[in-house]
């Protein structure tokens, strides 16, 4: 609590108005509770109850009351008004301004396209809702009316369906509901953002949220998912469809589901068309958002792109580069842009002034049991008015059997004020009936007239327990309600407009790699993992190639810069090395350090390296304890852009050499032993598991293989000595002239 002044008597003893400043300006401190209290929560709920939170009939008090005003103007059935005109009746209701009345209404409009059922028949420019710059002209110029289907929002709305309150100045009245024949609260999207809490509401189709209700009238526990799938907006797109997902959302009312843009490809052009968007975003957003990634150089396979909208509704269109895949364009494009969104749902609705996030069957029984009522008023309020008419007839009735007594009793009374009394008096009826009778004209005395009126007694007897019957039916008012979702369905036909794609469906491509700049290099790889990366013109200008007094040059090649290299460790892993995305460097320096760069595990060593290609190559991975396995470098190949492949190769053996295989060679196998085999590629057949050891091509003991490499790339001079036929074998020593002086190394 906050310190008081100059007394400790609390600010509600003190003075009623919880004001900072005291009646001789000194300051008076409050409880913070006081003033959330008294201040704070009523302006919020406020704004819960009567500003940013949908009913049960779908509209927040904004829509409500301006489509009332409308159809007291008669613009149900009458001709369209300057919207102007409309703005200036509705402040009658809604003392919030002409903007944000006239704001209202053209979010309702048809041409504004941002509601899959529009209840304003709109004449001019109204803007767009997938478009943030198209703005809609002023209230002076625009023309609208009630659109066919606000007869299903006032059906019968004279008939007590639902209660009337005062207005803000007490000088009119206005429905609290709108008793809407059909679930429009899960129809017509809605969002509102209160104080504390919030609401957003998909809208759903038409035809599907009606069969729902009727299905949910003849079983409580029907499925939902079955008759409505999932939610439709009215600019179209695709809803990237997960049921599991989807039947959570509807289970708890919160959630969020993937939404895109729809498309075509002009092949002749070279052009792609998008005609269909998120609801949740606008055709100038994507268009800013392509174009940073294209400044971003992000995506480079993007020519031009242009809004192309016209009369004929949205067009985006993208001029691609030649040779552009556009379905793996679009796939980045729906990854990096606002093509594809996130619509987040949040069934925040008011249930009899409290606000609840609901799942959807719970609104819909919400929906039913509300209606429910509705049609049980209108029912009573036929049943009430019959009666009173029977109650009419029947006084007429008794008079029209003895008509003469009746003129008579009229005629004998000598003041106009006694006739009714001794009406009363004559033939036992009540004020009502007697003044009734007592305005008949004389030309309905005939018997024609009292037939009549007698046969519309007994039928109004029979309309009177019918109702009575269907008031006490809980069955008979579910089928008034079925008819009528019937009949919406019939009359207001309503096409689905968003598509559904399911996930496991959207073929995933991996992200491309960025274009590089591709020209010759040398690269140079040291025993220990250092590398360099020499153009052909510094190579010439360069001296003697630089290493640590331990190290040496291990492998040679001869490229491009586009190309990957495959660096494999003693820990059965991988790592690819992208020669683009290390800096060229002279001879005289030692280079990068690729452990380093890489980031290979604490205490993880190098072994040797491969130089990629396109993977389409072959590889034979040489064990110690003597297998080979002949492995396609396409084992190696990932959709993406992982560095680190693990499980690289066998963990049964450690790896001791590794051989490129362009064509079939011979191969020369040495072991600890000095024993050496030759033999040809070509009696090795291909395995397709990395984690295979392949077959035993050297007979081992004790001392394990140590190397291997192409017989051309030996000092075997007597390669006779050591081919053999078949394998495995133990091979023959190598002998002095054979054995070279150098060691023998993977190039």
């Amino acid at each position: 609590m906050a310190r008081r002044a100059k007394n400790d008597q609390p600010p509600k003893e003190r003075n009623a108005d919880p004001n900072v400043m005291g009646l001789r300006g000194e300051v008076i401190d409050q409880p913070i509770t006081d003033t959330l209290e008294l201040n704070f929560m009523p302006y919020a709920m406020s704004v819960i109850v009567s500003r940013a939170i949908p009913e049960i009939d779908g509209f927040k008090p904004s829509h409500r009351k301006l489509l009332y005003c409308m159809y007291k103007m008669g613009l149900l059935t009458g001709a369209r008004t300057k919207s102007a005109n409309i703005v200036g009746q509705t402040m009658h209701y809604n003392p919030h301004g002409d903007a944000a009345i006239y704001e209202t209404m053209v979010r309702l409009t048809a041409d504004n396209e941002a509601l899959n059922v529009p209840f304003v028949d709109s004449k001019g420019n109204f803007g767009k809702v997938y478009s943030r710059d198209m703005a809609y002209a002023a209230s002076r110029y625009t023309e609208a009316k009630l659109a066919p289907v606000c007869a299903e929002l006032f059906r019968d709305i004279d008939k007590d369906t639902v209660d009337f309150v005062p207005n803000y100045d007490n000088t009119t009245t206005e429905p609290s509901l709108l008793p809407t024949t059909f679930p429009n609260v899960l129809v017509s999207a809605n969002l509102g953002i209160a104080v504390g809490m919030a609401s957003q509401i998909c809208g759903f189709n038409l035809a599907e949220v009606c069969q729902t209700t009727i299905e949910l009238l003849k079983d409580p526990d029907h499925e939902i998912l079955s008759t409505m799938p999932a939610p439709d907006f009215p600019t179209g797109g695709e809803i990237v469809y997960d049921a599991g997902q989807m039947a959570e959302i509807y289970r708890t009312g919160r959630g969020s589901f993937p939404v895109r843009a729809r498309w075509r490809y002009v092949e002749k052009e070279h052009i792609i068309e998008i005609y269909e968007i998120p609801y949740t975003t606008t055709a100038e957003a994507i268009i800013d958002k392509c174009r940073d990634l294209i400044k971003e150089g992000k995506v480079r396979e993007i020519a031009d792109m242009r809004d192309e909208t016209d009369l004929g509704g949205l067009k985006l269109a993208i001029d691609v580069k030649r040779g552009t895949d556009p379905d793996r364009l679009m796939a980045k494009l729906f990854r990096l842009t606002p093509l594809q969104d996130n619509y987040p749902c949040n069934f925040n609705i008011l249930i009899a002034g409290s606000p609840q996030v609901l799942g959807v069957k719970d609104i819909l029984t919400e929906w039913i049991a509300w209606r429910t009522e509705c049609v049980r008023r209108r029912v009573y309020f036929d049943m009430t008015r019959k009666k009173e008419k029977l109650h009419l007839l029947e006084g007429l009735k008794a008079i029209l059997l003895d008509i003469d007594r009746a003129i008579a009793i009229i005629r004998s009374t000598e003041s106009e004020s006694e006739v009714v009394p001794n009406l009363m008096i004559g033939f036992g009826i009540d004020q009502v009936q007697a003044e009734y009778v007592a305005e008949i004209k004389l030309r309905n005395i005939n018997r024609e007239y009292i037939l009549k009126r007698t046969q519309e007694t007994a039928a109004l007897a029979a309309e009177i327990k019918d109702l009575e019957e269907t008031l006490s039916s809980k069955r008979r008012l579910r089928a008034i309600i079925t008819d009528e979702l019937r009949s919406v369905m019939k009359k207001y036909p309503s096409p689905r407009r968003t598509g559904l794609v399911y996930a496991k469906e959207v073929e995933q491509y991996a992200d491309a790699p960025d274009a590089v700049e591709d020209y010759p290099v040398h690269l140079f790889l040291s025993r220990h993992g250092y590398f360099k990366k020499i153009t052909p013109q510094s190579l010439r200008m360069s001296g003697e190639q630089k290493y640590k007094e331990d190290d040496g040059l291990g492998w040679y090649w001869e490229t491009t810069n586009a190309a990957e290299l495959l660096l494999f460790t003693d820990r059965q892993q991988a790592y690819k090395l992208r020669v683009a995305d290390v800096k060229e460097t002279k001879a005289s320096a030692l280079g990068d350090y690729l452990p380093g760069l890489l980031g290979f595990e604490e205490g993880e060593g190098f072994l040797t390296a491969a130089l990629a290609g396109d993977y389409s190559g072959t590889i034979l991975l040489f064990f110690q304890n003597g297998k080979c396995a002949r492995l396609p470098l396409a084992a190696y190949a990932t959709k993406t852009n992982r560095r680190r492949l693990t499980g690289a190769y066998s963990d049964k053996s450690p790896l001791a050499a590794l051989v490129p295989l362009e064509e079939e060679q011979e191969i020369a196998v040495t072991s600890a032993e000095g024993r050496c085999v030759v033999f040809s590629s070509a009696q090795l057949s291909p395995k397709t598991s990395r984690s295979t050891q392949g077959v035993q091509v050297m007979t081992v003991k004790k001392h394990p293989v140590t190397d291997a490499r192409p017989l051309a790339d030996t000092a075997i001079q007597n390669p006779s000595r050591y081919r053999v036929r078949s394998l495995p074998a133990a091979g023959a020593k190598l002998t002095d002239t054979d054995r070279g002086e150098e060691q023998l190394r993977i190039l």
